[in-house]
């Protein structure tokens, strides 16, 4: 019903410079605040209204005891009044307490600040939103409203995010930004097209789809009411409208009227328009258009009304102000040929035109508009003379404004005689001079007895030219749009229309007169129809949620309207006034006073005045001034002067006043001075001709009258309302009407309640609930909570589907949910502080515990090195000190003892070579373990440098992928997946481990105790010795004793002493064990570690083997399963194929019967030869034989015994007769081939080659009649053998070698008889052959073969020939008839069964349709279940027929049994009587060669058969059961075979009907179920198969280089249909188109809620909340798509295409449209969706994308370039999760989003949103530093992500 087309690329508000356009915002909202603040006192005065009218606002957050508590509760944020900024933001760092007088407060800039409270009225300031509701699209969402809340949110979204819409609940606020902004193109329509209100931002193409939806579904008939003040932007956003509409819904025809209904425009705004001081195309009148629509909902027509045109405007305008345009337009243009006539000149030459002194409008060509006028008239069906004629009537206006009037005498004046511009305008016009300007200066007064004529001053005269001015122009611009309206009409009817209403706003000025009270007249009535329809909806909404309700206590404006419009009301009194002789302003003003002053509280009178009264309206209290309320309701005109025009020779002028009545006033009375008039009512056509009583209605009455239908029309109709909002007189600031109706309509709708889904606030306030709160009725878990969160139960009511809130509730329930999310906060910082803390802790220990290790191991091996060094040196001195001893005790005994010292310096020599020996080698011993140790230091450090710098490198690699990892929210999960389990159960181990250490290390203690104690105990005893040592010296007398118990001593001092090392060794072996020991323990518990680690790798690795395993298993049971469906495919195409050849047995034997009933010559039976087959030889041979046997059993010749050699040399003759027919005919087509294709040689080789193969043709023929004559001899006799055997009688004729003899013998004579008839056949085919050869050679040439024509001419031959064929055909058509009764009987019972399988298969496939809708696990269990059923009942058919089977084996062995039996005995019988004969010898049956077929890839169809061919083919085939029962592309093959054949027979017309039947069918089919996926998908895949068979077979070398020998036989001969190939090639793209199409329909509507509204990943986000302009829920309910739909309908669209036989390459490009669909959609959606940019539904949109690869990797597709399609959306998801700060943020967003353009990622910046309370908006200091950064860069990125048919390349490669 609807157009949609393909681009879905916007780059939204990104044509202009962004700087530029943020300055200008910039600049402009600057201004607004400076010039609010001169509004502050009426904006005081209208919160006072607004608490007046609503007694209960009082109650509202913002002045009630909830700011109280509010402000109680500390750090609440409010508003506070300014001087210069008009408001500020404060916070309050001091809890407030009932009764103080003083806010401590801190502004945002860090300022303190001390607020002091009115003493009298102690209000406190406005309470600030939270910023999750800041910069709302809709300004009912806000918490709190009042005036700083609506101006905050105004700039937030006019300056930092540069929108100019917003709503205001049902209202769509429009704010005119001076210039043009590229919003409205026509991929941002197509955006639009289709989508609910509430889910893309506010624009006028969301109320205009919405209109046209409600349309479409409620069947009801919508008006658009935009309002506004002049220069508001109303008819900007009219014609928008009327442009959606024209756009999205096409036209009902091919007349365009959608381009029609467009061109008004240009004519109504030439005509209506004029320049003004605040907007240079500013609309002088309201309309009313009606745009009509079909039953499909396309534009039909449309009709326009029109209200309160600008009279004045033409005779007057103000400075800077020009008249309407048309004027300028037709100045402009003067020059041109067709204009010379109108005498015009420059704007400025005219009064009319040069009042304002400023012509010229900026950037306005009028030349040009006028063209674009004139085209616009002429597209309307306006031709060019009526056109010249309304430029003549216009131009003539012009020249009467400088017609000059002089002053007579002062009661009297006089026009100049021959004055130029009055003689130009008479001549324009068709009237005399003399009478236009005597009436110009003189009026005629009517009595009851007579007329007079009297002349009027020059004020009056002027004036009265001024009024024929204006009515001529009023005359003229109604007339145009009644033929605007005529063009417009339908003959269609009219189903439905959409109304747009185009009307002033309220005004308020200095000096008020009528033209204001009408306007204002006519907003109290529509804010009448305003409050009443918000009051319904509300209502309906309430009803249909069933919660108790209350009326909404609004104000009503109807005590106002009957003020002016009840009886005696103002307009009444004034109609009464102007009926009055002597009526004049002041009187009528007494009048008002008299009646309304007393009785009406809304009306007053001015204090100073009393020629003005004041109205209270619903915006504002108005003064009035009553002068020229009378004047300006008559609207008169002379009478004399429209007489004079309509006697015109003009027909143009007459036909604008043919319907002209009387306009004088009802008095009679002439007008006065100043009649000036603004106003103008379209007359009332439907009341024409009535009495002249209709038209004396003044313009008040008939204002009232079109106002009144105006009011029905829009009652019947559902409104939507537009408010367009103008700045001030400087084009910046706000007005305080404007402001007054934003902040009453806000707090109207608040008034009422803000609407939930359950689904909604579970998700956004799940963090609120505890576990055991939650239920699974969504509904009773909401119940609970809320009556645990808010205790007062009238803050909320329960509906069916959702939950109402007060205003306030929300900004109470996101403060405790932003409250609860920071405890929680803190909770989780405070826990991984101090798991921090700990593992520092753990590390520094761990090091200090090392350190004081490697120090103390360092100590003891000083003091171990002291210690030995001590011990050597001691050991030095005193074997130093022995030796100088003994060198001196040896000088002193030398002499004396020489033996004896000898003898002991020996000794001594001995014993110290001895001792030195040891000691060096204990020196030795150190030195090198000193040496060693100090290497092994050196090696340990250098290893462990190497390792800790190798680890390093290692760590850095290690850090680097972390931190690429580190941005992936699985990663940080990965991580944090037990993580806490972890930590204590690895401390769990490092306590046990610690308890073990203090174990060991006392057990170790104990140790060194005891053997401190034992070495003291043995050092004691050393001391003992060494006393008794002394002691033994000192008694000399004992030294022998003494000696020996030394030595004794020494011995045990010596075991002693190895005891002390051992048990020294001991503890130190010990203490190396037990550090191994503690090492050990490390060592295990870091292979605990390990183990746990791999334990858990282990599992994993397991758990996805299970997966991949389960994974494998489904897939092969699929494949299984899809195996068994092809096998049933397989067996059904076979019974398919059986059931054809049967049909074609059928038809053969029905044409044997036709051919052998219909004999036209006697012995001339022609039978086609290629129609032989296999299966019509052994037909027809085994019915013939059956007739001879039938026809011999009749006679009553007896019957012999066969000689056997003589029946087995007939047989061998007959099978060489076979081969040598076979070989005959193999030469005849082989002969005729060449004959083919030598016909292009010349005339002499063609003659010497024909006449040569005609002479073999001719002795072969002879040589077969010869063989046919010795066959006839054998035959006749083998039967009088046969005879004579019978008469001898000694063989039984009923055995079975009889039998069997017999059979070879019909047999043999039926093979004769067929060899004979070939030999007519060919015959016949060499005469044919020789009438062809005549076509080509001269009659008097020789043929070679006359003689052998002639041979046929022996009476004898043909008299045989005659009685075979006679005898033939009688036994031909008795069998053929028992043969077509059982083959009819047996075609009935295919038939049965046939249908029986197509119900089994229409059945199968209808489970199959099942099964695919159904999950993939309920899907395999499905198809389980079916394959289990279907098994078992075939198992059930096969033991059924097992069992017949059975039955019939055992039956036919007892029949074996009988008949071997009975064999036996004739056998014995027949070796007793035939003893020649041997008995084992078996009977031999006659085995005929079969000659296979081979087919020539052609079928044959009749002219007239064309219709049934293409309709069954194409027109009534269903895709579905081709692609699952026969091969794809079979339509495509039986086509082209068609081609082949028509080709083949050189039928050129059959070729081109062929091919031109075919193109139309496709196209139809294609035209009737273009909507069909599968239809479209078929006829793509066979079109393309098609075009591939045609170029594959055209014959031309580029199509033919893979080719068999085969195929190149078969190629086309005799067309070239290259034509056909581009036209089919042409065909092909269109199919495509209407696929990519197809396919976007459908998808569209999944990708929106798919991609961007489910929520993938549960949890992540919640549902932000909204004002009355309700989104569309981001929870998956019911009916709602998710990405499992999109990825199912993908599967179902690549499912369908692989079915079809769709080239890979097509599929390809498919898919990759299908990624550009999804891909576009969801960016376009998500830079037009204020409420999807978030950094969780970037999270959300980048997991969605994943899912979509993860498709392509299993399809295998991800080569086609479907990936890179998504890389704009991936870029824009990173975009809303990156970190957003700092210029080093803005560098890396500029290198990473290189797929989007620098407009795109400042729409996203701008439009990012905060969903939770920790979250931060975006700075504009920020998105300026990326602008710079694009802009700095040298090179442009300007990627344009665009999706329409334009770009897409199709190009059908089929040479593959």
């Amino acid at each position: 019903m609807r157009c949609h087309r393909n681009s879905f690329f916007i780059s939204l508000y990104a044509q202009r410079s962004v700087v530029g356009i943020l300055g200008s915002f910039y600049e402009a909202f600057l201004i607004v605040f400076i010039s609010i603040s001169e509004l502050q006192v009426q904006l005081n005065k209208l919160e006072s209204k607004l608490k007046a009218k609503y007694p209960h606002l009082g109650n509202k957050p913002g002045g009630s005891d909830l700011l109280r508590k509010r402000l109680q509760k500390g750090y609440a944020r409010v508003w506070i009044p300014d001087v210069e900024e008009v408001w500020k933001s404060a916070e309050l760092t001091k809890d407030y307490r009932q009764g103080d007088g003083v806010l401590q407060l801190q502004l945002e800039d860090g300022k303190e600040l001390e607020y002091k409270l009115d003493p009298k009225t102690n209000n406190l300031p406005h309470l600030r939103n939270p910023d999750i509701l800041v910069g709302e699209n809709d300004l009912t969402a806000l918490s709190y409203l009042h005036e700083p809340a609506v101006l905050h949110n105004l700039k937030v979204r006019f300056i930092d995010s540069k929108l100019i819409y917003t709503y205001c609940g049902i209202v769509l606020v429009a704010i005119n930004p001076y210039e043009t902004l590229p919003i409205y193109g026509t991929d941002i329509i197509y955006a639009y097209s289709g989508q609910n209100m509430g889910d893309m931002d506010p624009h006028i193409f969301a109320v205009a789809e919405e209109a046209y939806k409600q349309m479409a579904r409620d069947e009801r008939n919508q008006s658009i009411i935009v309002s506004g003040e002049s220069g508001a932007g109303k008819t900007v956003s009219a014609k928008y409208a009327m442009r959606y509409f024209a756009t999205v819904s096409g036209s009902a025809s091919e007349a365009n009227v959608e381009e029609k209904v467009l061109a008004s425009n240009p004519i109504m705004e030439s005509i209506g328009n004029a320049k003004t001081t605040r907007n240079d195309n500013s609309s002088r009148f309201g309309k009313y258009i009606e745009i009509g629509f079909d039953k499909k909902y396309r534009i039909i027509g449309a009709n326009m009304r029109t209200y309160l045109l600008e009279k004045s405007r033409v005779v007057f305008q103000a400075d800077e102000e020009r008249n309407y345009h048309i004027f300028y337009q037709l100045c402009a243009s003067a020059h041109l040929p067709e204009f010379k006539a109108l005498k015009l000149g420059k704007a400025n030459d005219f009064h009319y035109t040069k009042q304002g002194r400023n012509p010229v409008i900026d950037g306005v060509d009028d030349a040009k508009e006028m063209s674009t006028t004139r085209n616009a008239f002429t597209l309307l069906g306006v031709n060019e003379s009526y056109q010249l004629g309304l430029f003549q009537i216009l131009a003539s206006i012009l020249h009467l404004g400088n017609v000059e009037v002089k002053d007579r005498d002062p009661d009297s004046s006089i026009i100049p005689p021959n004055n130029g511009h009055l003689s130009v305008f008479c001549e324009l016009m068709g009237v005399t001079y003399q009478d236009m300007s005597h009436w110009l200066c003189h009026k005629k007064l009517k009595t009851a007895t007579e007329t007079y004529i009297k002349p009027i001053p020059k004020l009056q005269a002027i004036n009265a030219r001024d009024a024929l001015a204006k009515h001529i122009y009023a005359k003229l611009f109604n007339w145009i749009v009644d033929h605007v309206n005529k063009a417009l009409h339908s003959t269609v009817k009219q189903h439905s229309f959409i109304g747009v209403l185009d009307i002033y706003g309220f005004e308020t000025f200095e000096i008020n007169s009528f033209e204001q009270f009408c306007i204002n007249y006519a907003n109290e009535k529509l804010q009448q129809q305003f409050n009443m329809h918000v009051f319904k909806l509300e209502q309906e909404e309430y009803m249909k949620e069933q919660i108790p309700w209350t009326l909404i206590d609004f104000y009503d404006n109807q005590p106002c309207i009957n003020l002016i419009e009840a009886k005696m009301g103002i307009l009444d009194l004034l109609d009464e006034e102007c009926k009055m002789p002597k009526g004049s302003d002041d009187s009528w003003a007494q009048k008002l006073y008299n009646t309304h002053l007393k009785t009406c509280a809304l009306f007053e009178k001015p204090r100073m005045s009393n020629k003005a009264f004041i109205i209270q309206h619903f915006a504002d209290k108005v003064e009035y001034q009553c002068d020229g309320f009378l004047e300006k309701n008559k609207d008169t005109v002379n009478e004399e002067q429209i007489h004079v025009l309509k006697a015109s020779k003009f027909d143009l002028l007459v036909e604008l006043f043919r319907d002209e009545e009387k306009a004088t006033s009802p008095t009679g009375a002439a007008p006065a001075t100043g009649g000036r008039t603004r106003l103008s009512v379209k007359p009332d056509k439907n009341k024409a001709g009535q009495a002249s009583k209709e038209h004396k209605k003044t313009v008040g009455l008939q204002f009232r009258n079109s106002l009144q239908l105006l009011m029905e029309t829009l009652n019947a109709t559902t409104p939507h309302y537009v408010r367009c909002i103008k700045p001030n007189d400087h084009k910046y600031a706000f007005t305080s009407v404007l402001l007054l109706f934003l902040i009453e309509l806000s707090v109207f709708l608040s008034l009422s309640f803000s609407e939930w889904t359950y689904q909604e606030f579970f998700s956004r306030y799940r963090v609120l609930m505890k576990q055991k709160d939650v239920l699974t009725d969504r509904k009773m878990t909401c119940k609970n909570v809320l009556e645990k969160l808010v205790q007062d139960p009238d803050k909320y009511q329960f509906g069916k589907t959702k939950i109402f809130f007060r205003a306030g509730q929300v900004a109470y329930l996101e403060k405790l949910r932003a409250d609860k999310l920071r405890a929680a906060c803190i909770r989780i910082q405070k826990t991984i502080r101090c798991w921090l803390a700990r593992k520092k802790y753990l590390r520094m220990k761990h090091a200090a515990t090392t350190i004081q290790r490697y120090v103390r191991g360092y100590q003891a091996r000083c003091l171990a090195k002291f210690l030995r060094r001590t011990r050597a040196a001691i050991i030095i001195q005193k074997y130093q000190r022995m030796y100088v001893q003994r060198t001196c005790y040896k000088r002193k005994q030398a002499a004396a003892l020489a033996m004896q010292c000898i003898l002991r310096a020996y000794m001594a020599r001995q014993l110290y070579k001895l001792l030195r020996e040891h000691k060096a080698i204990i020196i030795q011993k150190m030195v090198r373990g000193w040496l060693a140790r100090q290497w092994f230091k050196r090696s340990l450090k250098a290893i462990v440098y190497l390792q800790c710098c190798i680890r390093r490198m290692r760590a850095k690699r290690e850090l680097k992928k972390l931190k690429i990892e580190a941005r992936s929210v699985e990663h940080f999960k990965k991580l944090n997946i037990g993580m806490e389990n972890k930590i204590m159960q690895l401390q769990r181990r490092i306590d046990d481990q610690n308890k073990e250490n203090r174990v060991l290390s006392e057990r170790l203690n104990s140790l060194e105790v005891s053997h401190a104690a034992e070495s003291e105990r043995q050092r004691v005893e050393l001391t003992r010795l060494r006393g008794a040592e002394e002691d033994a010296k000192n008694n000399a007398n004992k030294v022998t004793s003494l000696l020996e118990e030394l030595e004794r001593l020494r011995k045990d001092l010596q075991n002693t002493q190895k005891e002390k090392k051992a048990i020294e060794d001991w503890a130190r072996t010990y203490q190396d064990e037990m550090e191994q020991m503690i090492s050990e323990l490390k060592e295990q518990n870091h292979l605990l570690k390990n183990e746990k680690n791999d334990l858990n790798r282990l599992i994993q690795e397991q758990s996805q083997q299970w997966t991949e395993k389960m994974q494998r298993a489904l897939k092969e049971e699929t494949q299984q399963l899809e195996n068994d469906l092809n096998e049933e495919r397989s067996r059904y195409q076979n019974l398919l194929t059986e059931h054809l050849r049967l049909e074609e047995k059928y038809d053969d034997l029905k044409e044997e019967i036709t051919l052998a009933v219909n004999v036209p010559k006697p012995g001339h039976r022609r039978t086609d030869s290629t129609h032989s087959s296999n299966e019509s030889e052994c037909t027809y041979n085994s019915e013939f034989a059956e007739s001879e046997e039938g026809s011999r059993g009749g006679e009553d010749v007896p019957k012999a015994i066969l000689d056997m050699s003589l029946f087995l040399k007939l047989q061998k003759r007959v099978s060489e007769l076979e081969q040598e027919k076979q070989s005959l005919q193999n030469e005849l087509d082989r002969r005729e081939e060449q004959f083919q294709r030598a016909r292009a040689r010349d005339d002499e080789e063609h003659k010497k080659a024909r006449s040569a193969e005609l002479e073999y043709e001719s002795l072969k023929r002879q040589e077969l009649e010869s063989e046919n004559k010795k066959l006839k001899h054998d035959l006749n006799e083998m039967r009088q053998s046969l005879r004579g055997s019978a008469e001898a009688g000694s063989a039984a004729p009923g055995s079975p070698a009889y039998t069997v003899l017999l059979d070879q013998l019909n047999a043999s004579n039926e093979e004769l008889e067929v060899r004979k008839e070939e030999v007519l056949i060919l015959r016949s085919q060499l005469v044919s052959q020789k009438e062809a050869m005549q076509h080509k050679e001269t009659m008097t040439e020789p043929l070679p073969y006359i003689e052998d024509v002639q041979k046929l001419t022996d009476a004898k031959e043909i008299s045989q020939a005659y009685m075979g064929l006679k005898e033939t055909s009688r036994l031909l058509e008795s069998q053929l008839q028992a043969q077509r009764r059982s083959h009819e009987n047996e075609v009935e019972v295919l038939r049965g069964e046939l249908q029986s399988v197509k119900e089994e298969n229409n059945r199968q496939q209808q489970l199959l349709a099942q099964n695919l809708q159904l999950p993939p696990e309920a899907r395999i269990e499905a198809s389980l279940q079916h394959e289990i059923t279907r098994l078992t009942n075939e198992n059930l058919d096969l033991m059924e027929q097992l069992e017949k089977q059975d039955k019939t084996v055992r039956k036919l062995k007892k029949q074996l049994k009988v008949f071997a039996k009975k064999i036996n005995d004739l056998e014995g019988g027949q070796m007793d009587v035939s003893p020649g004969q041997t008995a084992d010898e078996p009977v031999h049956p006659v085995n005929i060669p079969r000659r296979e077929k081979d087919f020539q890839g052609m079928l044959e169809y009749k002219k007239e058969d064309e219709l049934k061919l293409v309709k069954n083919l194409i027109l009534e085939l269903k895709p579905r059961g081709v692609a699952v029962n026969l091969i794809p592309g079979l339509p495509a093959y039986i086509l082209f075979m068609c081609l082949r054949h028509a080709d083949y027979i050189n039928d050129d017309q059959k070729v081109r009907s062929l091919l031109t039947s075919v193109i139309n069918s496709i196209k139809k089919i294609l035209k009737k179920r273009g909507d069909d996926f599968e239809t479209v998908s078929f006829w793509l895949s066979n079109t393309c198969r098609f075009l591939h068979c045609l170029k594959q077979y055209s014959g031309d070398e580029q199509f033919m280089k893979h080719n068999t020998t085969k195929q190149n036989d078969h190629c086309l001969s005799n067309f070239d249909l290259a034509e056909y190939r581009q036209v089919l090639s042409d065909l092909a793209i269109q199919i495509y188109q209407q696929l990519i199409k197809c396919m976007e329909n459908i998808l569209q509507p999944m990708i929106v809620s798919g991609m961007l509204e489910h929520e993938t990943i549960q949890g992540v986000s919640g549902v932000k909340p909204t004002g009355l302009r309700k989104r569309t829920s981001s929870i998956a309910d019911e009916g709602t798509y998710t990405l499992d739909s999109i990825i199912r309908q993908l599967n179902s669209f690549h499912s369908i295409m692989c079915q079809h036989g769709t080239d890979p390459e097509l599929i390809k490009q498919v898919v990759k449209q299908q990624f550009y669909i999804i891909g576009a959609v969801t960016l376009n959606n998500l830079l037009l969706r204020k409420d999807m940019c978030s950094w969780s539904k970037g999270m959300q949109i980048r997991y969605n994308v994943s899912q979509l690869e993860e498709w392509l990797r299993d399809k295998n597709l991800m080569t086609c370039g479907a990936k890179e399609t998504l890389e704009p959306l991936i870029q824009a998801a990173q975009l809303l999760q990156v970190k957003k700060k700092t210029d080093e943020d803005a560098e890396a967003i500029c290198s990473m989003c290189n797929s989007l353009s620098t407009a795109q990622i400042v729409k996203v910046l701008n439009l990012y949103t905060p969903v939770n309370a920790f979250e931060e908006r975006v700075s504009v200091l920020f998105i300026r530093t990326i602008q710079v950064c694009f802009i700095t860069q040298s090179y442009n990125r300007y990627f344009i992500y665009c999706f329409t048919l334009s770009d897409i390349f199709f190009c059908l490669s089929v040479a593959s």
